[in-house]
């Protein structure tokens, strides 16, 4: 334990705080949550609106500027991971259970049930769901990753700084970044990863759970959940142990080989060219209206302002949440890619990816429903399985989700525990086993913790809390980029090129 921080132990006494808190007052936990959730949500949504706005406006202009050109390490270095291995790790650290969870769910939700722009069940409202749920998983999400994964990257690998969210804070505050101020900046990141990461374990425990009761009809409880949770704890434990380049790299490729068999199970049993077709017109009408959309607060009285709340600000609150975790991870694994190439494969990849996931899913759910089953009914850890039951090899495609969600938690899990001992080690590529170990039963524990006092509301209470401390930081880290990057390239004009 030589190796660990102030950091360390400032976050540990608060997660157990929290989990203290959460056991001995569940009740009045749950109520706090939800009173400061209504409270960021009415006070702060239009700022999350903002900066999410500006990330992508900075990401955009980051690419098309010859700051691109600038690679992350030596001018000579090349990349540690294969691009097929490097998207498949950004894509498993990034995503993983949500894509399972709401992958049917989110877009039966926005056209059949809720819908915020149209009257619910009709053509238009299926059409605008499935764009809208693009709209919460694609370029706006991805730039918020990219601009900070590309801050910790550029600072760590081109500057030879630690690998620490306050480093990338030093062009404008310098060696204060060294002191308290520093670790205060390091606690906030990690506590808020933790809370991010607990909010997708504690959904994936639910959807395990939701898949086991559907197959096998094991109860839906906390119980059969603290059990999952405790196994995949123990998986992705061992799996930390062995490092970076075996376990999440040989984790990561089985994510992409399960997914994608997944992937083309439903495609080819579900109504292929339906699907095939409303990606097509679903993808532009994402397009179409993604500024309009990015703009939306609904203000008034008859704008529906609780969907806003309840879908577009906790998602912005999620990424933002699980940006430290996976902007540091990201970073990790993209050293030796020049910036351009670095932007383009975080933010157009996996949005074109999860728009194609979403329509299959989406697009099979949606028929369904008009065929006249309800899906809707269910809760929405069961609406996939259920979706399932009404197509060929349900039992092979129920089987296939439940690995997919294990091997996703798994992976995340594991990310997360290599980069909270990175965060709590001053920035140690190689953090020891013993803190990798304590990290991983932190992030378990408040994912228990949060199933226990309240389930998916208490998940996503918390996010939205966690995330605003957090967004603070990567303003200044947008800023401060962004001056490191205009002296680098003023370095780099000075320096006489080799004939």
């Amino acid at each position: 334990m030589k190796k660990v921080s102030n950091v360390f132990y400032i976050t540990i006494a608060l997660v157990v705080l929290f989990v203290l808190i959460g056991a001995i007052m569940p009740v009045r936990f749950e109520k706090v949550t939800t009173n400061l959730n209504a409270f960021i949500s009415t006070n702060f949504g239009w700022y999350y609106m903002w900066l999410m706005i500006a990330l992508i406006i900075l990401s955009i202009f980051i690419i098309l500027s010859p700051y691109g050109k600038i690679r992350l390490g030596k001018d000579n270095e090349k990349p540690e991971f294969s691009t097929p291995t490097w998207i498949a790790m950004l894509f498993s650290a990034g995503l993983g259970i949500g894509l399972v969870f709401y992958g049917a769910a989110e877009p039966l939700f926005h056209g059949f049930l809720d819908s915020p722009l149209s009257e619910a069940g009709t053509e238009q409202a299926f059409k605008e769901g499935l764009s809208l749920t693009y709209f919460h998983w694609g370029f706006h999400g991805w730039a918020m990753y990219g601009i900070v994964a590309l801050s910790l990257a550029f600072f760590q690998f081109r500057k030879g700084e630690r690998g620490l969210i306050s480093s990338t804070l030093k062009p404008l505050f310098g060696d204060r970044m060294n002191g308290p101020f520093g670790i205060a900046i390091d606690v906030l990141a990690t506590f808020a990863t933790i809370f991010g990461v607990a909010t997708s374990l504690g959904l994936g425990a639910m959807q395990i759970n939701g898949g086991l009761n559907h197959l096998f009809g094991i109860d839906v409880s906390f119980a059969s959940q603290f059990i999952i949770v405790a196994i995949v704890t123990v998986l992705f434990l061992v799996s930390s142990w062995s490092g970076l380049s075996k376990g999440i790299r040989y984790l990561s490729n089985t994510n992409m080989v399960v997914a994608i068999l997944l992937f083309f199970g439903v495609l080819f049993i579900g109504p292929t060219m339906l699907i095939l077709n409303m990606f097509t017109d679903t993808f532009g009408l994402y397009l179409q209206n993604i500024v309009q959309w990015s703009f939306r607060t609904a203000p008034l009285e008859g704008d529906n302002r609780g969907w806003v709340d309840s879908w577009t600000i906790f998602y912005w609150a999620w990424w933002i949440s699980w940006a430290p975790f996976v902007g540091m991870f990201i970073a990790r694994v993209s050293r030796g890619r020049t910036i351009r190439e670095f932007m383009i494969g975080v933010m157009i990849v996996p949005t074109f990816i999860i728009a194609i996931w979403f329509a299959t899913f989406g697009t099979t759910a949606g028929d369904i429903q008009n065929s006249g089953i309800d899906l809707t009914q269910y809760s929405t850890e069961l609406i996939t399985f259920n979706m399932y039951d009404q197509m060929s090899f349900s039992f092979i495609l129920s089987t296939l989700s439940i690995l997919l969600l294990m091997t996703f938690f798994i992976t995340s899990a594991d990310s997360a525990t290599f980069v909270l001992g990175m965060q709590t080690t001053r920035g140690s590529l190689t953090p020891p086993n013993t803190v990798k170990t304590i990290m991983g039963l932190a992030q378990s524990a408040v994912a228990l913790i949060l199933l226990y006092v309240g389930g998916l509301t208490a998940l996503q209470n918390t996010i939205i809390a966690a995330a605003l401390p957090f967004s603070f930081v990567v303003i200044l880290m947008m800023f401060s980029l962004f001056k490191a990057l205009k002296q680098e390239l003023k370095t780099i004009k000075r320096i006489p090129k080799k004939k």
